[in-house]
């Protein structure tokens, strides 16, 4: 094992840049974690690491080497997780990447009941929105990313992609919130709108959706906090958005509707991991698990409960 603790030193100095940083992260001294990489270049005949003033930067020999130390890693684990199976005793880490909309109830969920299953098995939940997704799937940081859907890339294999619509979130005594049926854009812009930054991708489908009607826009608020758009829409009638799976259930002091499907296109849900990734048996099972959920409606059935639970503070 010895080989691969010298495999996980590089890897992380090729992240943090910094002797020093990634020395305490992995309780070596400076000299102990250099002489570790000094050792395995002369093994490999070549340096990996150009020595900045401020730092350590991959050489493009280094950048190959790393390539092929997370694969290698990745292999590991894999294998370490299905003898782990073999025993009948699911072990591992799993790290997925997730959208905002998926951080807040989905996915906690959906680990707390795989774990009821598998209580030995680890997570990780990184929350990184539109196209902040592929560097952490390109790292093996994370596993597989659930998102809305992120800018397109060669490198990411998409398993599942469905449209989940677009709601107008205020709170539940909003004028917009006792009425039955679909919300237009328009009568949601005439109250002041809490808008989602440019990171997320909801942003880019609001814009869209504002410039075909060409309808004036009061911003109250501009952030990339869902959070911040819900604790907002609470202290001021102002009206936020979100896709319907990424509501807060059983919260009374909330109500939404969707908007109109004439004046708002759905967000797309996509589930993918790195192209030719195959995943430990732990991370492989969960993403089957999430995808049968998401298929199967759940994270929109959450939204309904929502608005079951706001309709008596409607009356």
């Amino acid at each position: 094992m010895k080989h691969l603790r010298t495999l996980a030193c590089i890897l992380d100095v090729a992240k943090t840049g910094s002797i020093r940083k990634s020395a305490e992260r992995l309780a070596l001294t400076p000299s102990a974690l250099t002489r570790k990489i000094q050792d395995f270049e002369q093994e490999m005949g070549v340096e990996l690491f150009e020595r900045l003033p401020h730092g350590m930067r991959l050489n493009p020999a280094g950048e190959l080497v790393v390539r092929h130390i997370r694969d290698q890693l990745s292999d590991f684990e894999r294998v370490r997780t299905q003898i782990a199976d073999l025993s009948g005793e699911r072990r591992g880490h799993v790290s997925v990447a997730c959208s905002q909309a998926f951080a807040n109830e989905f996915l906690p969920v959906q680990v707390a009941a795989y774990r009821r299953e598998h209580p030995l098995v680890s997570f990780s939940l990184m929350v990184r929105d539109y196209d902040n997704l592929m560097p952490v799937l390109s790292s093996h940081e994370a596993d597989f990313a659930v998102a809305l859907k992120p800018p397109p890339a060669p490198e990411f294999h998409t398993l599942l992609m469905l449209d989940e619509p677009v709601c107008a979130l205020f709170a539940a005594d909003h004028p917009l919130a006792g009425r039955e049926g679909p919300v237009r854009l328009r009568e949601c812009l005439r109250f002041p709108v809490i808008m989602p930054d440019r990171s997320l991708a909801l942003r880019h489908l609001l814009d869209a959706a504002r410039m075909r009607m060409s309808a004036p826009l009061q911003v109250a608020l501009e952030t990339g906090s869902f959070e911040v758009m819900r604790g907002f829409a609470l202290a001021e009638h102002a009206v936020s958005f979100q896709i319907r799976g990424g509501i807060p259930r059983n919260d009374p002091r909330l109500a939404a509707r969707v908007v109109d499907p004439r004046d708002m296109a759905p967000a797309q849900i996509v589930v993918g991991h790195l192209r030719g990734r195959t995943l430990p048996v732990a991370a492989a099972k969960f993403m089957e698990q999430v995808l049968k959920a998401l298929v199967q409606g759940e994270a929109g059935q959450a939204a309904g409960r929502d608005a079951a639970a706001a309709a008596p503070a409607q009356a």
